[in-house]
Parts: structure tokens; sequence; C-alpha cells
């Protein structure tokens, strides 16, 4: 025997999001936003500041003094690279902070001398 009419079908989810309600959607977005937008207290307390790099207070001043000359050469060398691939206002930019990293080096290549005199 055939039925006239076909099985009813299953009855579709009265919310939009399937088996979601809203407000289990609404407490889990609360969820991730404090997640990752609320500030921990606790964690932030609990973790020391870290320094990343450091002096050690065992090195003399001739090599403090010695690596901030190479620093700075190495600074100059690296920015008077950069200005002639510069054109404009930029490059005046870049040659002029050059400057200021030549005079720096100047500045501390004398306090090398000075120190290596009295040594």
């Amino acid at each position: 025997m055939i039925k006239e009419t076909p099985n009813p079908p299953k009855p579709a989810s009265t919310y939009p999001y399937g088996d979601y309600a809203p407000e289990k959607l609404q407490q889990a977005a609360d969820r991730a936003l404090d997640h990752y937008l609320k500030p921990d207290d606790s964690a932030s307390e609990a973790k020391p500041s870290v320094q990343l790099f450091i002096v050690v207070d065992s090195v003399d001043t001739e090599s403090l003094l010695a690596n901030l000359s190479e620093n700075l050469a190495s600074a100059n060398a690296m920015l008077s690279d950069l200005a002639f691939d510069l054109e404009g206002s930029r490059r005046h930019v870049a040659l002029g902070v050059a400057q200021m990293i030549e005079l720096a080096a100047l500045l501390a290549n004398k306090v090398l001398d000075r120190v290596e005199l009295q040594a």
C-alpha cells in the first residue's frame, strides 16, 4: 500500500545558528573577548620584568668605549648606504642622522684616546 503523504520533514532548529542558543553564543563571545582583551592582573604581577640585554659591570671602560665606537661606525655605514638609495628630503634626513652619528663617534673616539693615555 502506498502512502498518500510523505514522511513529515524533521523539525528545523528554532535558532538561526543551529543548536546553539543566542545566550550560549553570547557567553562564548564574552569569554573569548575577555581572554584576549581583558588584562590579567595576577599574571603581570607574578612575572618579573626581564631585561633582554645587559652590560656586565666587570667590563672595563676602554672596552665599553671601543664597542661604542665600533657600533657608531657600523650605524654610520648602514645609514650612509641607505641615504644614497633615497631621494629628496628623505635623503637629507638620513644624511643628517648620519652626521649626528659621526659626531657621536668622534666624541667617543676622543674619550677612548683619553682613557688610553691615562692607562
